[in-house]
């Protein structure tokens, strides 16, 4: 009988206990609630402290750190936190970041989520807002690496609220992902109201970077069908097909690209260029000629007008014009630059068909002076 009266004794003592227990971790998380729905109206830091150690409490027990509220709370107390306390003058056992990460990983009814979803809005938006601080200081002091891993975390948080599309595209660049960097700055630009010519050429670059010239060029021929008069995307479509050889391609953009530029020396010769390659003799020569009228010292333009006069005097070496003209740019380009072996090689070849032996031998002992040099 009386071990029966000590065991109730015992069992109500326990229940007054548990329950006392329950009542101070309520009272801790709705203390910690109030304070900290105080300072987000306040702003007042010592309210978001207290908020902390009433959250805290109501964390120590495993049982305690199960219930919806109290992670509730200590998700939206540490977001805050990692915030406002960006500089860390508080002391913590966890950084703030990863003590409301590991809260929030804990809010995991799908019905009081959706009760609470401004609150849980507010704590992504915190660590967001935390993880764009610490990726602009690692930005400022050159850790590209650990720029990068927090621009990440901001871009997962702000689900686009922030939009860190462009510093992420930069920064792969950077650190050698092409791919990344350009579906990144795809995204940017899907996120923008308005393209510049400038997004035209950085896209392009980055497709460049990637090894994909397919899309390097499109990206290029896109952007002239939306800026058909920038200079900077024509020219630089001009310049990749003719480093592909497209000579073809490159023609019907010279037209456009001469009224934009039309004392542009490069231009004007690749023009020359272009047109000599696919067989249009006259209108190569009178590129080359416009090259040497804006520059008299230009090598590329003497020599390939000599060359020019040099073929036509091989087809037919009884019209000395051609043989004068050949000899005048060809000599102008070997006095540009006298360690040209190219202008050298034609000169040679034209005193040879024109049986100029003096000349000929002349160019020859040069020619071989320069080899041995």
């Amino acid at each position: 009988m009386l071990f029966r009266v000590k065991n109730q004794f015992f069992l109500i003592f326990l229940v007054l206990f548990i329950s006392q227990g329950t009542v101070y971790a309520q009272s801790d998380e709705k203390e910690g609630s109030n304070n900290f729905a105080m300072y987000t109206k306040s702003g007042d830091f010592a309210l978001l402290e207290k908020a902390r150690k009433f959250s805290d409490n109501a964390y120590k027990d495993h049982r305690d750190s199960t219930t919806y509220k109290n992670n509730l709370l200590r998700a939206l107390v540490y977001s805050s936190l990692a915030v406002a306390d960006s500089n860390r003058k508080l002391k913590y056992t966890k950084d703030p970041i990863e003590e409301a990460k590991f809260a929030l990983s804990k809010l995991n009814d799908d019905q009081l989520n959706y009760e609470n979803e401004a609150q849980i809005v507010h704590v992504y938006r915190k660590l967001s807002n935390a993880y764009l601080i610490l990726g602009r200081r690692a930005l400022n002091n050159n850790k590209l690496q650990e720029a990068y891993n927090h621009f990440k975390e901001v871009d997962a948080f702000s689900k686009s609220g922030i939009n860190v599309k462009h510093n992420l595209s930069v920064l792969s660049s950077r650190l050698n992902k092409p791919e990344e960097a350009v579906n990144y700055y795809e995204d940017y630009l899907r996120s923008m109201n308005k393209l510049s010519p400038e997004n035209v050429l950085i896209l392009a670059d980055l497709y460049s970077k990637a090894g994909n010239p397919t899309e390097q060029l499109n990206t290029l021929l896109d952007g002239l069908d939306i800026f058909p008069n920038n200079k900077d995307i024509l020219f630089e479509a001009i310049n990749i097909y003719a480093d592909n050889g497209s000579y073809d391609a490159v023609i019907p953009l010279i037209s456009v690209a001469q009224e934009l530029d039309p004392e542009n020396i490069k231009l004007n010769y690749l023009a020359g260029y272009a047109y000599e390659i696919t067989g249009n003799r006259k209108l190569a020569a009178q590129y080359y000629e416009t090259v040497i009228k804006l520059d008299d010292n230009n090598y590329d333009g003497n020599y390939e007008l000599g060359l020019l006069f040099l073929k036509d005097y091989t087809q037919d070496t009884t019209n000395v014009q051609n043989f004068d003209l050949a000899e005048k740019y060809l000599l102008k380009a070997n006095e540009i630059d006298p360690n040209s072996v190219n202008a050298l090689k034609s000169l040679a070849v034209l005193y040879e068909k024109s049986a100029d032996t003096i000349q000929y031998e002349r160019v020859k002992n040069q020619l071989n002076q320069n080899t041995l040099n």
